[in-house]
Parts: C-alpha cells; structure tokens; sequence
C-alpha cells in the first residue's frame, strides 16, 4: 500500500471509529454482511438513511458493512469486490428517486479485516428518497416505513429558502462597496426606466439594498453576501461558496487551477477571463469555399451557464462550482439535484419551473441581469448552440446530488452542422435528436421514425446517421472547386491569426486548423506535407520560428507579433 492510500485508509478508520464512538441509530447502520447480502436490503437502507439524515439537518449518512452492529466491532466482509461495488452504484441509481445513489464506498482496512462504507445522501430538498417507489426510515435501529408525519415533514420543505435567510450578527459593513456599485449600475441597466434609474440614484446603499429585499431590518440575507459579499466576510456563510477553473491537458492532468469566492456579482467575469476561447473555423454552407470563423466559445452561453450555477446550485451541500476547461470541450458542474428531471422538458417552450431552490437569489440575480428566467437558461443555451451550428450541450446526472454540462468547442459532424444551416425550419427538440445521433446515442422508434421522415437521418436501428441527400445537388460543384483551393497566402494568415491569439502551436492544431479547407484530393498524409511545407516557408520567410529556438519542441511562435 502507498504512503497515499495509507493515508487515506488512516483517515477512513478514524471517521469509522468516531462513527461507533459517537453514533445515530437513525443515520449510521453496522451490518456484518456477508456476500449474499442482497441489494433490495442495501436499497431499502440507502432510502432511510437518506431520509433520516435529511430529517436532521446533516449532508449524509453511512451504511458500514464488517462491522458487528451489537459489538460494534470490526470482523470483516467479503460483501462484493471493488468491481461490483461500482456496480451497485448504478442498481441502486436504477431505483432510486431522481437515480439518486451513493456520494461514496470506500473499501478500507482495519487491520486484517475488509470494511465497506457506503456514504449516503441526504434526501433532496422537499424530496422524500424513495427505493422501489416505497419510502423507508428509522426509529432508532428498526427500519420500517418513512411515517406520514416525517414524510410530510420532508415535503414541506420546498419552501424553505436558503437565500432568504438571515445572517446573524450582519450588517452592510460586511459587503464589497465596489460590489454595491456593480449592483446599482446592472440594475438600472436592465430596469431600462430614465425615472427608475433617477430613484435608484438618489437611494443610499441601505435603502437600494432593502428594495432588492438583500437586507431585513438592516440585517443580510444569504443571497446579500453571496452576490455582494466581501470576501473577508466570507466565514458568516455557514457554507463554503467557491468556483474553481481547472485547466486539464490532453493527458488528463490538471496543468493549472483557480479558486474564487464572493462577491459573484463580478465573479463570472474573473472566471471567464482565464478561458482559452481560441478561434474555430469551420464550414457550415457547403456553398462556400470560405469558412465561417467565430471563437470555440460563445461568452454569453458561458456566463448564463454559470450564473445559473450561482442560482440554483444546494448551497448547504457544502460543494464547490466547477469550470473544468479541456483542449476542445468544457465542463461545469454544480452541487445539487436537477429540478427538472430531464432537460427535455426545458426545451419545451410552454415549460414552466415548479420552484426554485433558492427563490430570493433568483429574483435579485434576474433583477442584475445576470440571468434570464423568461427563456429559460438551459433553452437559451441549446438556442446559442444552435444558432452556432454545435453540438448541443451533454447534461449529466449520472452523479448523485450533483449536475453537470458538456459544452464542445468544436463540429463532431459535418453533415450535423450542413443540415442545421439549410434547415432552420428544425424545431430544438428536433435538433435535440439530430444532435443523439452524431453522438452515436440510442434513439426511441418514434424518434427515429420522426427523423426518417424528415430526411434527415439514414440507415437503421442502431447504426442511424445523418442523411447527407439535402445538399447532393451542389456536391459535386463544391467538391470540384475545393480541389482548386491552393491560396497559401490565406492559409498563413489562418496560422497567423491562430499564433496571435494562442501564443504558440503544433503541426497537429494546424492540421485541424485547416483540414476542411485544404483541397479535397490530397490524402492525410497530402495534406500533412503541404502543412509542414507551409511552416518550412513560413520560417524561411522569417514568419514563424521554433519556440525557445529548439525544434524538438514540436512548437512553433511567431517571429515578431
């Protein structure tokens, strides 16, 4: 075992040992379990535990097996090996209210004996957790149905605002004044009224603030200091709010990381500032020899997506928001379950949302413009895709308590991004599916059935893929005049271009930068030649040179910006 995974399991046998010291019959349950132990049995504990905890105002609880509940001893499991532990994430997930499953199972060691701890959510929110659409709770050790009065309990609490609440002990001398002023400006940017931007301006802070209901009797709300916070303040949210960008490179790693924290007036701006939004071109009407240039990134898709993090993330789940950046997609996650259930709901333009988890801070943020609840972020997002000719954005809630969206920086399919420029009469659920199949995602049948009859799709269950008949008419024009594109003056400016906004690059990022506009009839392995002859020209030309003058590199920058 690593000096790491020593650490690690010494950690996990003091939180086992606090946990016997120091117990809730309610919350924590010991279980010997042997192999057999069957998985209706852990799902039915999963749903008690879940909702006991959240009864009690904890963020979970634990399931412990090789452990004797009456001796509190440790004896040891054989219950499952590390692959079927993963798997049972997913049976439970399968079962599950909104596929809940657990935070965690570590697999640790207390001397000789093998102990499985299973960390258990609490129950979302207003939420009961069910197993098998049956709800189970506790008193004490017995485990029997979730009682009526609990139950209810639970249900009521989708009125309970986080963000409305006081902070005792605040006042206004606790919030960013340069914050304050953000506020005002946005305010009275969106309210857009010559007589409302007079009011606001004649208002001291105290009374701005208490029109946005920030403040109760000179005392802040949660949503006062998330939004307005300063940052020496921080310690009076009884939860940590932090963003982080991470930056990963191709291997996987993470090359360079950032954390931030309140005032998230300003905050989306900071964190937009460190991303890479390189340009991309690329070639949407196959009309054209042209390719359309635009940035891997729209900004305003970026910044709705993370302000509807700021919204709507669990802040009492105590997690952090992630903006993870990769060499060609993004990735932002947030703490909290997906109200919604399915993101295709959303996309219907008659949906409305039945609450917000954090009703006050959704208000105010739609009051600052930072988000836009009459269109709906997550259609407002699909739509800038869209009107871009991307991929649509991948939601994931495969991770239980926790939401996250894939944006891609770039085409996936060619005759995806054709179709949706010479078909703008595609409704976005329509573009949804279309968007499943460049994906290689399984269809329903009337859902293929609806894009056969369109003419959009070809082929049949599973191998579908995206019919290219709408644009055969021009094919063979458009094929014979990229084969005469062989301006190198324009493809140096393209690497020019692609040198003054990313600093240096590699023969591969220019190979994607032109291989939709080099001419069709050259092979790859053509087409890699002619890029190595344009860099051998370009450095001759005294245009480009090896960085650090080491060609080994594989990296070339300019020679005078």
């Amino acid at each position: 075992m690593s000096d790491n995974s020593k650490d690690v399991n010494n950690k996990l046998l003091q939180t086992l040992h606090d946990l016997i010291r120091d117990w809730e019959h309610e919350v924590v349950e010991f279980k010997q379990a042997s192999n057999d132990y069957s998985q209706d049995d852990v799902g039915k504990y999963f749903s008690a535990i879940s909702n006991e905890a959240n009864l009690k105002g904890l963020q979970h609880g634990w399931l412990v097996f090789g452990v004797n509940n009456k001796t509190k001893k440790s004896v040891g499991t054989d219950y499952r090996n590390s692959k079927g532990l993963e798997t049972l994430k997913h049976e439970i997930a399968d079962n599950a209210t909104g596929r809940m499953s657990f935070v965690d199972i570590f697999e640790i060691y207390d001397g000789e004996y093998r102990i499985v701890m299973f960390m258990i959510p609490a129950a979302v929110t207003g939420i009961p957790t069910a197993w098998k659409g049956f709800c189970y709770g506790r008193e004490g050790e017995s485990l029997g149905p979730l009682s009526t009065e609990e139950y209810y309990r639970i249900r009521g609490q989708s009125n309970f605002d986080w963000s409305g609440q006081i902070i005792e002990g605040s006042s206004i001398n606790h919030l960013d004044k340069d914050a304050i002023q953000v506020a005002r400006k946005n305010y009275k940017e969106k309210q857009n009224r010559a007589h409302i931007s007079d009011e606001t301006d004649k208002m001291n802070d105290e009374a701005f603030l208490k029109k946005l209901r920030l403040t109760v009797d000179g005392k802040l709300t949660n949503a006062a200091m998330v939004l307005l916070g300063n940052p020496d303040y921080d310690k009076m949210i009884n939860t940590p709010v932090h963003i982080m960008w991470r930056l990963f490179g191709s291997d996987t790693m993470v090359k360079d990381y950032i954390e931030f924290c309140i005032p998230y007036v300003t905050v989306v701006d900071q964190v937009y500032a460190k991303i890479r939004n390189l340009p991309f071109r690329y070639l949407p009407d196959r009309n054209t020899l042209f390719p359309t240039v635009t940035t891997m990134y729209d900004e305003d898709m970026l910044k709705e997506l993370l302000n509807n993090c700021i919204a709507h993330q669990q802040y009492t789940s105590g997690g952090r928001i992630y903006l993870d950046e990769h060499e060609d997609m993004i990735v932002i996650s947030n703490p909290g379950s997906f109200i919604p259930g399915d993101v295709r709901k959303v996309l219907n333009i008659d949906y409305t949302v039945p609450y917000y988890r954090n009703q006050l801070l959704v208000e105010v943020m739609m009051m600052l413009d930072m988000i836009d609840t009459v269109q709906m972020g997550i259609r407002k997002v699909y739509n800038i895709q869209r009107s871009r000719y991307f991929p649509m954005p991948d939601y994931d809630f495969s991770t239980s308590q926790k939401v996250a969206v894939k944006v891609y920086g770039k085409v996936l399919d060619n005759n995806y991004t054709r179709i949706l420029f010479d078909r703008s009469d595609l409704d976005l659920n329509t573009v949804y599916l279309l968007d499943r199949v460049q994906k290689k995602l399984p269809l329903e049948k009337e859902q293929f059935k609806l894009l056969k009859q369109l003419g959009v799709v070809e082929g049949k269950a599973p191998n579908v893929y995206i019919s290219l008949n709408i644009t055969k008419s021009t094919d063979n024009q458009v094929q014979s005049a990229k084969s005469t594109v062989t301006s190198e003056d324009y493809y140096r400016d393209l690497i020019v271009d692609y040198l003054m906004l990313g600093g240096e690059g590699k023969k591969k990022d220019f190979m994607k930068l032109l291989n939709d506009i080099l001419p069709t009839s050259l092979n790859d392995k053509q087409k890699e030649g002619r890029v190595k002859y344009i860099l051998a020209k370009m450095r001759k030309d005294g245009i480009v040179k090896h960085a650090d003058g080491n060609p080994r590199t594989g990296s070339w920058v300019l020679v005078n910006k």
